[in-house]
């Protein structure tokens, strides 16, 4: 392996800190050269940058022309820029950094500190600032991102039989679809960037009342969740098998071609089911773990994997319905709206109650942040479609010796690949080798001053057991991510794609936050992740699910030992050890 990456941006010198906090949810894993330079390199972080201006907190000349610097890639890992985010804190009077870092990022005492860069204050900005922040504020509905959603779902409803089309078409198909990614790439970062003042301001009031739990609390069931949809479809789905002795069966099987059975059966039911689940991966078939990065399954390439997420939450009783718990959060959202009110109206302040008011229409921010990356994901997918085929027929012509070495390509090197296939061979191949080396690094948590360490530098990947460490009645602490208690059995899931027996009553312990693993936060009682922050996506759609949450907890899933049983409180942050087993 070579002591660099060969896809690795250089570090910024301007905004020159760079973190895993939240980027652990985007990429989990490295990304792959085509993925990086086609999806992100070139489209996205174009996107992001472009974006950022419209908010008054950026400038483009601020950026340097290639690669983009909002974010960057080291050892084939994504990071966001720390320093490059903080000015939207820095330039914005409605928030502090810390208050950013810790909505956006999670608790994070080692993280570098902010220091005052001579550029960073832009009063000529104020005014586009100003009005990006009034927007914010009194948004109740964004129309352009439900316009956006119609392009992708367009793309989804026009897509030509793949398999039949020429290279020369599926690459025109690839190319044609970049200009999309870019342009939604825009919104999603307008909104992602912007989904921090809400939990900021309501911090503010907070600390005010005497009462931290408020951010939690009442960024809790915000309704519409583009996100939440699909778990909400996989808990109708789940009630179909549950209620059914025939296809109960099917499932109870356990088996790799529960897909295949129910397609080959004649049964009523059976086909009733097909009906709603192919309905199901149309719609939602482009989103699955890790779907930012085009060489990973979703549920459309693997529909064993949504499957899998049905099976596990047949078990569940009627009354967990997720529209029940949605209900109820959103009741008690109104009731502690008036409370707080109530209090403010007692303090008498009327600076403080206008951040209030303001911050509870600022969090309609996450819910466009929701939409505005369902709607990225779409394309993005459609891309990984089309460049599966080439790689598929590549791998049975015997060009390649698995499809997924197509993803070892770089975006510049398609138009060269179809005109000769051959003479990429070797290349990919040794990519691929190199790229998996990749996967058994630990990326570090932050780069710091902009000095990246040599390959041979990072740490291996390591499953070490930690759970000795420790003892009944300890007390991990994270951030808050959804409201209200609960106690049971700690599973430990590290792939949602293949999750252990998880029956009701248990606790998911997992790695990571992402959309994707959110259907299986409806076969559990609660969620504890090792990372994570106020606005990660997998926290506002536990919100909206009405299942308590814990992120940034520290190594959770080494130091809890599978079978524990826990009380974990979303509200506080709080994990507690019951019983070890």
């Amino acid at each position: 392996m070579e002591e660099k990456w060969f896809t690795d941006h250089p570090p910024s010198e301007r905004w020159p800190h760079y973190t895993r906090a939240n980027a652990g949810e985007v990429l989990p894993t490295p990304a792959s050269p085509f993925g990086q330079s086609y999806g992100f390199d070139n489209c996205i972080m174009k996107g992001w940058q472009l974006g950022s201006t419209q908010t008054g907190f950026y400038e483009l000349d601020e950026y340097r022309d290639n690669p983009p610097e909002m974010c960057g890639f080291f050892g084939g890992y994504f990071y966001i820029n720390l320093s490059c985010i903080r000015m939207q804190a820095v330039r914005n009077p409605a928030i502090t950094v810390d208050q950013l870092d810790l909505a956006i990022f999670g608790d994070q005492p080692d993280s570098p500190k902010y220091e005052l860069h001579p550029e960073d204050e832009k009063p000529h900005l104020q005014p586009l600032a100003d009005k990006h922040m009034q927007f914010v504020l009194s948004a109740s509905e964004w129309p352009e991102l439900h316009e956006e959603r119609k392009l992708a779902d367009k793309e989804r409803e026009t897509r030509p039989d793949l398999k039949s089309l020429s290279d020369d078409e599926l690459l025109k198909r690839l190319r044609d679809l970049q200009p999309l990614i870019e342009n939604l790439s825009r919104n999603q970062m307008v909104s992602a960037g912007s989904s921090g003042i809400a939990p900021g301001m309501l911090a503010a009031v907070g600390e005010a009342v005497g009462d931290p739990s408020i951010p939690v609390r009442l960024l809790a069931s915000l309704g519409d969740i583009d996100s939440a949809a699909p778990s909400f479809a996989i808990w109708e789905m789940s009630r179909l098998v549950r209620n059914s002795e025939f296809l109960s069966g099917i499932f109870d099987s356990h088996s790799e071609s529960v897909f295949e059975e129910l397609n080959e059966s004649e049964s009523e039911e059976a086909i009733k089911f097909l009906e709603q689940f192919n309905g199901f991966i149309y719609e939602y078939g482009s989103r699955g773990a890790n779907e930012w990065e085009l060489s990973s399954e979703t549920w459309e390439t693997k529909p064993s994997i949504a499957l899998k997420a049905i099976d596990k939450v047949r078990s569940q009783e009627d009354d967990r319905s997720p529209e029940i718990a949605a209900k109820r959060l959103a009741s008690e959202r109104e009731n502690l709206i008036e409370e707080v009110r109530a209090k403010l109206k007692e303090i008498g302040n009327d600076e403080l109650t206008g951040t209030f008011e303001g911050a509870i229409v600022a969090a309609n921010m996450m819910v466009f942040r929701e939409r505005s990356k369902t709607t990225l994901v779409k394309p993005l997918h459609e891309s990984r479609m089309a460049i599966r085929e080439l790689g598929r027929r590549y791998e049975e012509e015997g060009v390649i010796d698995s499809s997924e070495q197509i993803f070892m390509l770089l975006d510049e090197e398609l138009e060269g690949f179809v005109e000769n296939p051959s003479s990429f061979t070797e290349k990919l191949a040794k990519r691929h080798k190199d790229w998996k080396a990749l996967w058994t690094l630990e990326p570090p948590f932050f780069i710091r001053d902009g000095v990246v360490p040599s390959l041979s530098e990072w740490d291996k990947k390591v499953t070490e057991d930690k759970t000795s460490m420790l003892n009944v009645g300890d007390v991990l602490t994270g951030v808050p991510g959804s409201p209200g208690s609960t106690q049971g059995r700690a599973r430990i899931v590290l792939d949602p794609s293949n999750p252990p027996d998880l029956q009701p009553g248990d606790i998911m312990v997992a790695p990571i936050t992402d959309p994707a693993w959110t259907p299986l936060f409806l076969a559990v009682e609660a969620v504890i992740v090792n990372v994570g922050a106020q606005i990660s996506h997998a926290v506002i759609v536990s919100r909206e699910l009405g299942i308590p949450c814990v992120v940034s907890v520290n190594e959770a899933t080494t130091l809890i030992p599978d079978g524990a049983t826990l009380k974990i409180d979303g509200t506080t942050g709080e994990v507690t050890i019951l019983e070890l087993p």
